[in-house]
């Protein structure tokens, strides 16, 4: 069996990704595409993905993209038995509106909203900066009387968001002014296993990355107002 995941170590769905197979104990081979140098441009990338966008996983041939997607295969196929992905069907319908919750709400106001601010250098935008308080909230919501986010158990929907909830702690959001969601992360970083090892490593990684980014971005020259 040869599991390929196809990722960047800081990307908060690529760490996603690895925490499910650790979770599941599955070895995968981990293919570094370095977006900087537009390898996910290559046609043999392509060919596997063609929105060449990461992670990207290959299972003995077959081929799927978007982390929440893989998450969920993995699981189905290879870890039907650990309650990850139920399969009773008003279980899973709540894991699946925490996933996308995670992808079309919360992880996109963060990125909306610290990544512009990273690349323009500027303060961050009001508006994306309360749409991302907004999310913090009915994510404190959703964890109220709750250990984990969609049940009574560890759940693909707390492995996808605590990759992106633990990025929070690159830049100045303090989610952890919201006790739900402070005493989630906790428990998620002391139970999920690897997770030293793989999310905090990533952290490490991303954050390297963006420091490097604005070493570059300052040493360009301004322009003249």
């Amino acid at each position: 069996m040869t599991i390929d995941v196809y990722l960047m170590p800081g990307s908060a769905p690529c760490r996603a990704v690895l925490l499910t197979a650790r979770v599941l104990n599955l070895e995968v081979n981990q293919i570094v595409v370095n977006l900087l140098k537009g390898e996910h441009l290559n046609p043999e990338y392509i060919k596997l993905n063609p929105q060449h966008t990461i992670p990207t996983l290959v299972d003995n041939g077959f081929s799927i993209w978007e982390s929440r997607a893989i998450m969920t295969y993995l699981v189905s196929k290879y870890g039907k038995d650990t309650g990850l992905y139920p399969e009773d069907l008003e279980a899973r319908a709540v894991v699946n509106q925490r996933l996308y919750f995670d992808m079309g709400t919360l992880y996109i106001a963060f990125t909306e909203c610290y990544y512009a601010q990273v690349f323009s250098g500027g303060p961050p935008d009001e508006e994306k900066l309360k749409e991302l308080e907004d999310a913090l909230k009915f994510l404190d919501t959703f964890l109220e009387g709750q250990e984990y986010l969609a049940g009574s158990q560890l759940t693909v929907a707390d492995l996808s968001t605590v990759a992106t909830i633990s990025t929070f702690e690159l830049s100045v959001f303090d989610f952890k002014k919201y006790s739900n969601i402070k005493r989630w992360y906790e428990k998620m970083k002391a139970e999920i296993p690897g997770y030293k090892e793989i999310n905090e490593a990533g952290l490490e990684h991303l954050k390297s990355a963006m420091e490097e980014y604005k070493k570059i971005r300052l040493a360009q020259p301004q322009e003249s107002q």
